[in-house]
């Protein structure tokens, strides 16, 4: 009896956490207007709901393989598409966030760097882009 308590409170815990990081997650979204941003970007006003279940269908998939331990057993290239649309994600997310937040503007301003703005963005882009390869290649491989 101890034991169905003790395992049904933590799936309790865990539905909770699970509410309140993703509505945590949606507000970030609404706010940043990242969906419609998206859509303006790519000219595709008719098909906003494929975004949007896209976001929605990604999001449950990769939390149960998460949650599940699925594994894969396939070569590093077969992985290579779905690590590429994962990095477009995180990359434009960043990007929103850091444009709501006029963090590149006020930083570049302080700090005097605004003839250097371009060569401060590629920097920061190239080092995303090495530091992400760096980890996924060998640190994690």
């Amino acid at each position: 009896m101890h034991e169905w308590l003790s395992g049904g409170l933590l799936a309790v815990i865990g539905i909770a956490g699970g509410f309140t990081v993703g509505s945590a997650f949606i507000a970030l979204l609404i706010m940043l207007d990242l969906i419609p941003r998206l859509v303006q970007l790519t000219r595709a006003y008719r098909k906003s709901v494929v975004f949007e279940s896209s976001i929605l269908l990604g999001t449950l998939f990769w939390s149960s393989a998460d949650l599940f331990d699925w594994k894969a057993a396939l070569p590093a290239f077969v992985l290579l598409a779905p690590a590429v649309f994962h990095g477009l994600f995180v990359g434009m997310f960043a990007a929103a966030l850091t444009e709501v937040l006029n963090v590149i503007p006020i930083v570049s301003k302080r700090l005097k760097l605004q003839p250097y703005l371009f060569t401060l963005l590629v920097a920061m882009v190239l080092g995303k882009v090495v530091g992400s390869l760096f980890d996924w290649l060998w640190v994690h491989h």
